[in-house]
């Protein structure tokens, strides 16, 4: 046998270089499993929290003279998590809770089936002298139709007159001692129709010059003394009258 031939025969059969390059490329494709892997779970976690956030950081925002410190999980929309000046704030709110956004509670912040579920607020600085209350016996009183009648839960149920700007409306009223009367707008489903989140809707004055409009489902009417105080109490917690430190 030739000096050549025996040299061959004692090559080995994967080089060192081969067995090298096939090893960076196992590496490489670990590396991108691994990496496809974590970011599958990241985007799986962006879809179930969509545009919802778990974060508690608390907030302080500014609308008008009132300055709120909200945390981040109650504010409905990405572009308002930030402290500042703004003209107007979105909350949503779990009900009976009254707590933001939670990852475990997902499903009734996602599910439109379940409107009952959870309330919306909106803050916006005060462009009316009265609030719904005080609007009672200055605007809706002149434009009730027909008289009034029990309703249930305490309430009593007005008609609107057609023309008015409230067609297909209902306004609710309940006397409350000490206070002014309590005053909701409604929109009522129809016999078999599903009721929404914004079938009902009342506003109230809170802080130095801060309206609070909110929304809820008819199915929550039964609750309207606990859930006005509610909204209420949330919100007079967590406003001040605005101070330097605020607008810096």
């Amino acid at each position: 046998m030739s000096n050549a031939g025996s040299k061959a025969e004692d090559l080995p059969l994967l080089s060192s270089g081969f067995v090298a390059k096939v090893t960076a490329v196992v590496l490489v494709i670990a590396a991108l499993s691994v990496a496809i892997n974590i970011g599958a779970r990241m985007l799986g976690d962006r879809l179930v929290i969509a545009g919802h956030t778990d974060s508690t950081e608390v907030l302080t925002i500014v609308v008008g003279q009132d300055a709120l410190r909200l945390p981040a999980n109650t504010l409905r929309f990405a572009s308002q998590r930030h402290s500042g000046l703004t003209e107007r704030v979105d909350l949503a709110f779990l009900w009976p809770e009254m707590s933001g956004y939670r990852r475990e509670y997902r499903d009734r912040f996602d599910d439109v089936s379940r409107s009952d579920g959870l309330i919306f607020l909106q803050l916006s600085q005060s462009t009316m002298s009265r609030d719904m209350s005080g609007r009672l016996d200055a605007i809706y009183d002149h434009l009730f139709e027909g008289s009034p009648k029990p309703f249930s839960h305490g309430l009593v149920e007005h008609r609107l007159r057609p023309g008015t700007g409230f067609d297909g409306e209902i306004v609710l009223t309940a006397a409350r001692p000490g206070e002014p009367d309590y005053v909701v707008r409604c929109l009522m489903p129809a016999a078999g129709q599903p009721t929404s989140s914004g079938d009902c809707q009342r506003d109230v004055h809170v802080g130095q010059d801060l309206t609070v409009l909110y929304r809820f489902s008819a199915k929550l009417l039964p609750d309207w003394a606990k859930l006005d105080s509610s909204v209420v109490g949330y919100v007079s917690d967590r406003v001040s009258k605005v101070q330097t430190a605020d607008l810096q």
